[in-house]
């Protein structure tokens, strides 16, 4: 028996408390795709779409993609951006209600909009206004999904990520599926169920490459082969969202037993309480990271500096300044740095010719007391761009992106790369595909948070990290937080832990 699946890929991670919201033109940067033209550009890469059609394509269906669309990390999502890609989506399913055996979304899981605080939620009730109960939903996350109660209650499949930097988003596309398949089939009942803990995140930001979350990952897919058991998903949660759900969850997809099942969520999502204090990352002050950089050596490969704090990844603005500022007062030799987002300047750059002598006034535009203003620069400017690459890494391999208008300008013996549009640097192709060959410098600094590892750790002699203070500073203390429900780690240290004693 063949099914008709309704498929939809709509994503972001909303920084509520960055100035910049996402509007609809945030997503048609990146590219919004309808029906076969995104299944034909996504569907062999490391995408949740390419996941479904792995199981759907020899299982027969017949795929319905609405819409494929991603903005850049950022602010809230703007109600007119929402509402005219969920539109997409919603009137996909009324086109074809009463045909659908199922539905399987692509989303991120901290999306947050200018009129509710769970965007995903939101979704979901209206797919399912239209479709009612019974047709089974199937959901792809990002780990660092601040999962709600309504999103559990909505689908009943939802399964994220295991991996950060996240390479196995096709891999958990095709766990989804393979659950829809057998729900849609009659050969289960899926249920997803949640545990958490009064948290901002996870103290390791999720990272599954060391720490904690190492052994939580190993124990998630052990009891997947546990009898009546589908996924387990750890998700680190995402604090950079000021909203009441904030925080890291365990889910189970399951039937059967499910108090058992239950038990086992809370002891994993325990786990993350109990170690709340072990942070494994070691973050260096500007000062002390650009100290490292002047004394590195490279025999094995270039120093890796990345500034955490002006993550594009994660909402940071992508134009602080203080690690470029630190690194050209020191004189750095054989460096590059990447990306600096200004459309301002990359704009004023495209007006003049590769070689000549120009003076700028580089990045920190945006909110100035973030992360250093901007920069009184005078360099070459190397080379002009439109931006456009494709990806070669374990993330992006494949699939087509653009800073925008971009430029590189060389000042003193750092190559900076100027782009127009955000976006955190976790390819080497992003680099590459402008001249700038990162596994031949001495030092190599970008803006990324965890991302870049998956490419950038290979050719590094030796990786560092820091906190320039920026809008993703992992200090999550120094954020105005006003929404989260308090008492929550680690905002209310010693009142939480009283808390959580009665557990």
């Amino acid at each position: 028996m063949s099914f008709t699946v309704l498929t939809a890929e709509f994503s972001h991670e909303s920084n509520t408390f960055s100035r910049c919201p996402a509007d609809y033109a945030a997503f048609t940067d990146r590219g919004i795709r309808l029906g076969h033209a995104a299944i034909t550009e996504r569907g062999e890469a490391n995408t949740p779409i390419a996941g479904f059609l792995d199981i759907g394509r020899p299982a027969g269906w017949r795929v319905v993609h609405a819409i494929s669309a991603a903005a850049q990390p950022s602010g809230p999502v703007t109600r007119d951006a929402f509402d005219r890609i969920a539109d997409v989506i919603v009137e996909a399913a009324k086109a074809h209600a009463g045909a659908i055996d199922g539905v399987l979304l692509g989303l991120h899981g901290a999306m947050v909009t200018e009129f509710c605080e769970d965007g995903e939620g939101e979704l979901l009730r209206r797919l399912r206004a239209v479709l009612g109960p019974k047709v089974p939903i199937g959901v792809t996350l990002d780990p660092h999904a601040n999962v709600t109660r309504a999103m559990t209650e909505l689908a009943e499949i939802v399964v994220s990520y295991k991996t950060y930097p996240h390479v196995d988003v096709r891999e958990t596309g095709r766990l989804a599926a393979g659950i829809l398949q057998r729900a849609m089939a009659g050969e289960i009942r899926p249920v997803t169920l949640r545990a958490e803990r009064p948290m901002l995140e996870e103290v390791n930001g999720g990272r599954t490459d060391i720490g904690p979350m190492v052994a939580r990952i190993a124990k998630a897919k052990a009891y997947e082969q546990e009898p009546g058991v589908f996924a387990v998903s750890v998700n680190g949660g995402f604090g950079n969202a000021d909203i009441a759900e904030v925080g890291p969850t365990v889910l189970v997809t399951c039937e059967g037993d499910h108090e058992r099942h239950r038990g086992f969520a809370e002891a994993l999502v325990d786990d993350m309480w109990q170690r709340r204090f072990e942070m494994v990352t070691p973050f260096l002050t500007v000062a002390d990271a650009v100290a490292e950089a002047a004394a590195y050596v490279a025999t094995s490969g270039p120093l890796i500096i990345a500034d955490y704090a002006d993550n594009p990844g994660g909402g940071g603005y992508g134009d602080a300044t203080g690690l470029l500022k630190a690194m050209i007062e020191a004189d750095l030799k054989d460096a590059c740095f990447g990306p600096i987002v200004d459309p301002e300047v990359a704009a004023e750059l495209h007006r003049t010719q590769p070689g000549a002598t120009v003076s700028v006034r580089l990045g920190g535009k945006i909110d100035p007391a973030i992360g250093g203003g901007p920069l009184a620069l005078t360099g070459t400017l190397v080379s002009l761009s439109d931006g456009d690459y494709v990806g070669d890494g374990p993330m992006l391999g494949g699939l087509h992106a653009s800073w925008g208008p971009c430029a590189v300008l060389r000042v003193g013996d750092i190559e900076i790369l100027v782009t127009t549009i955000r976006a955190q640097m976790n390819d080497l192709q992003q680099f590459r595909a402008f001249g700038i060959d990162p596994a031949a410098k001495r030092v190599v600094a970008l803006k990324s948070m965890q991302h870049f590892r998956a490419a950038f750790e290979p050719i590094a002699g030796k990786v560092i990290v820091c906190d320039s203070g920026a809008l993703c500073t992992p200090d999550l203390t120094k954020l105005p937080y006003r929404r989260a429900r308090r008492p929550i780690f680690p905002l209310d240290r010693d009142v939480a832990a009283r808390q959580m004693t009665a557990l």
